[in-house]
């Protein structure tokens, strides 16, 4: 199996050393002098390395992700240490396998150069390089999120970023919009509260958040969800602590964690799984399916998988960091998707977002290759740099021996043969009607958008936890209008009575 050193080492030129060149090989006369028409005179355009050097210093950045921007990251190895082959088939979940692996972590409003602890949801995204393909599971260090639905995603993100008038952030737009969107509230108690503001990357856990689906070798399903916990610990900054640091340093996980990795501290997070059989799904008590809603430990305890351990920097952040691409739709046998409509969205939205900030073949970056070999009839493109063999057909049925798919026969197109479902995606068998229909989730006995959020500011806060939410939220309201104001004041009240009347009391105080 490929290691976590070979991963990190692709597409590494040898080390440079005598004279320069320029990219195509050309010896540079003068990495310091200019060419001029005279001593005083100006520069000439035939100065093939000035302008070369220029131009491609003009062309340097990719485009920034639009949520997520702000990341940085690291490689290691997951480790297998249980059995749940009684739930998936995937390769990578076998005890005993070792896969290598990268991470990265983010911030979701803020620009790319934005500070790592302002308060924000951060991101929490995995890459394994299995012997089947590249596995990504792409979530947070919350187990939930702010919509159900992708089709609001545009506008959530609007909300979160940049005035368009002014180009200021806008507690006035936030607020807004979350007390507009009910669904918002238990994501909006758990990024009010101390997981808005980790210590550290090191220091916060991780989740898949969305519903996924396990396929077992027998073709049984289970819906799954991932937890990711730090054996370091969880530790937070309070809202003052991450005000501060990002005065003193704007990036302090992504130092903290480059540190930690470079004097042979290796963080290490414990793999768990929470398993739903399908049967139980339709009437269980909340839709499983809801991304702003959690499944209960106590109905579903957490299944320990094995740990995963980062313990390589990257040899060049943009080569590495900046330009993975992960991707929910990296899917691999014995894993699938779920009804959640988030998830539906994203799948289509990364690789898309991905073909438009490094182009169509940012798979054959060096990063974003897999480790198994690729066999695909997709040809040409900007930077179309791994190219079929010679004579190697572009069409599929052929007459060659480069095949199709593992259910086609591979010697015609099969346009008359019915495959049935789709069970490399996941297996869904009670998708509720296949019209074509614009539909609420189906209602589950308790669902209801303020019900976890009050369950999580009641059950699991405690008072000093409480105490900080409130005052959490009315440092984020300064700047909202006397209409959002009220508007704050009722969706807080639907979350609990006494939290509503807190929050105006604390808010009244402030103003």
């Amino acid at each position: 199996m490929t290691n976590k050193e070979d991963i990190v080492q692709r597409g590494v030129r040898p080390a440079g050393d005598g004279k320069t060149t320029r990219a195509g090989g050309q010896p540079v006369p003068s990495e310091n002098i200019s060419v001029t028409a005279g001593p005083q005179g100006p520069n000439v355009l035939n100065d093939i390395h000035l302008i070369e050097k220029l131009a491609h210093f003009n062309r340097e950045n990719v485009p920034e992700r639009i949520p997520h921007a702000k990341g940085h990251g690291a490689f290691g190895e997951l480790h297998i240490t249980e059995d749940v082959s009684q739930y998936t088939k995937a390769k990578l979940f076998q005890p005993g396998t070792v896969t290598p692996m990268a991470g990265r972590f983010s911030t979701v409003a803020g620009e790319a150069g934005s500070p790592d602890t302002w308060r924000d949801v951060h991101g929490f995204a995995l890459r394994f390089y299995t012997e089947e393909g590249n596995y990504d599971i792409v979530g947070n260090n919350t187990p939930v999120f702010f919509l159900r639905d992708g089709v609001k995603f545009p506008d959530f993100i609007h909300s979160q970023k940049r005035d368009p008038r002014s180009g200021l952030r806008s507690a006035d737009m936030q607020w807004d919009f979350w007390t507009r969107t009910p669904e918002t509230a238990h994501q909006v108690t758990y990024l009010m509260g101390d997981r808005g503001t980790p210590k550290t990357t090191r220091h916060q856990n991780g989740y898949g958040s969305h519903t996924f689906q396990w396929i077992n070798e027998a073709g049984e399903a289970f819906w799954v969800k991932y937890h990711f916990l730090s054996q370091q610990g969880v530790e937070n900054f309070t809202g003052a602590e991450a005000a501060e640091m990002a005065g003193k340093n704007a990036d302090h996980h992504r130092q903290d964690l480059f540190d930690a990795i470079e004097r042979g501290d290796f963080p290490k997070w414990d793999v768990y799984v929470q398993i739903m059989p399908i049967a139980e799904a339709e009437n269980y008590r909340w839709n499983p399916f809801d991304l702003t809603k959690s499944w209960s430990k106590k109905d579903y305890p957490r299944i320990k998988v094995g740990f995963f351990e980062l313990n390589r920097n990257p040899v060049n952040f943009h080569a590495q960091i900046e330009q993975i691409a992960l991707d929910p739709s990296n899917l691999v046998p014995g894993v699938g998707f779920s009804p959640d409509r988030m998830l539906q969205a994203r799948i289509f939205a990364y690789a898309d977002q991905h073909r438009y900030r490094i182009g169509p073949n940012y798979q054959m970056l060096p990063v974003n290759q897999p480790v198994n070999p690729v066999n695909t009839y997709q040809e040409r493109g900007a930077m179309a740099y791994q190219i079929n063999a010679e004579g190697e057909p572009n069409y599929s049925p052929n007459r060659y021996t480069k095949g199709a798919g593992y259910l086609d026969n591979g010697e015609d197109s099969s346009s008359r043969k019915t495959y049935g479902p789709a069970n490399d995606l996941y297996v869904n068998p009670d998708p509720h009607g296949t019209d074509l229909t614009r539909a609420a989730y189906v209602q589950h006995p308790e669902d209801d958008d303020f019900i976890q959020a009050g369950i999580l500011y009641r059950e699991v806060y405690d008072d000093a936890a409480k105490s900080r939410l409130v005052d959490n939220i009315t440092d984020a309201m300064a700047g909202v209008s006397p209409q959002v104001e009220e508007q704050v004041y009722q969706y807080w009240t639907n979350v609990d009575e006494g939290l509503g009347q807190r929050v105006r009391e604390e808010f009244a105080k402030k103003k």
